[in-house]
């Protein structure tokens, strides 16, 4: 059962994500967290984690948060360590565009799982266009620098460092995790709309499919949220998920529509 009234998701304990994301589901919060009730003493496993949004207001005592993304993951896994960050910090266009260049100076000589590259990272990810985070087919970081009058910048991430504690954070397919039958998951793949750039290859139809299949195949929990298209909807009936439908906070397009795009959670062995 979905609820529909709000609820204030700083009374409930868990933290807001480090990073600015785009697409972040923490709209979504009020209608999971009553199925995350139920299976709290489980391991939560998000596979597409990004930001963060769910995992953290959920704030679960054991976690395994995966991402296709390496840099995201170094940063999580450096703030799991202590991370502290020392390079200059400042709201300034000559300053991004420098800081820009040894992050991917960096990525070039491998050192991108280091903790000057996660130090980078947060900044660009603060700083940058919308909080993008966008690189080229060279793998490069190409996002301009952002348009905000201010950004308030942490050094330090104790409260996240302390959450991390038990959690685990990697990178890979999500194919190739290793479930436990009881694990409880989460999956917020891409959009299926077209362009969607998740990963140098992209995420396509055929992966859509794919995460559906693999998650129909797990014992435990699973929660999925995507945009409600036609083929979407189809490929999750035919699964056996139950849907529900919600309003999303996204429009349909950028020519004047206002209406919001509609979105389905998918869940199964709920």
């Amino acid at each position: 059962m979905l609820v529909r009234d709000k609820i204030d998701l700083e009374q409930q304990g868990g933290l807001k994500p480090i990073l600015k994301w785009a697409g972040g589901k923490r709209w979504l919060v009020p209608h999971i967290l009553p199925i995350w009730g139920r299976f709290q003493d489980r391991r939560l496993v998000e596979p597409f984690c990004g930001g963060l949004a769910i995992t953290l207001a959920l704030a679960p005592c054991r976690a395994w948060a995966n991402d296709i993304n390496p840099h995201l993951i170094n940063f999580y896994n450096q703030v799991q360590q202590g991370l502290v960050v020392a390079i200059e910090m400042a709201n300034d266009r000559q300053l991004y565009y420098s800081h820009r260049s040894r992050f991917n100076a960096l990525i070039k000589a491998g050192g991108h799982n280091t903790q000057e590259a996660a130090e980078l990272f947060y900044y660009l990810n603060r700083t940058g266009y919308n909080g993008l985070c966008r690189f080229n087919k060279r793998g490069e970081f190409n996002v301009p620098f952002g348009r905000y009058k201010t950004i308030n910048y942490a050094r330090e991430f104790r409260e996240y460092q302390r959450v991390f504690g038990q959690w685990q954070f990697s990178c890979m397919d999500f194919a190739a995790m290793d479930l436990s039958p009881d694990d409880f998951v989460y999956a917020d793949p891409p959009y299926d709309v077209e362009f969607t750039q998740y990963a140098q290859d992209g995420f396509r139809w055929e992966d859509q499919v794919r995460l559906a299949e693999w998650l129909a195949k797990h014992k435990g929990p699973v929660v999925l949220s995507n945009q409600a298209t036609e083929r979407i909807v189809e490929l999750y009936r035919q699964l056996g998920f139950a849907l529900h439908y919600l309003p999303g906070p996204r429009m349909i397009s950028s020519d004047g529509d206002r209406t919001p795009a509609l979105e389905v959670l998918a869940t199964r062995n709920i």
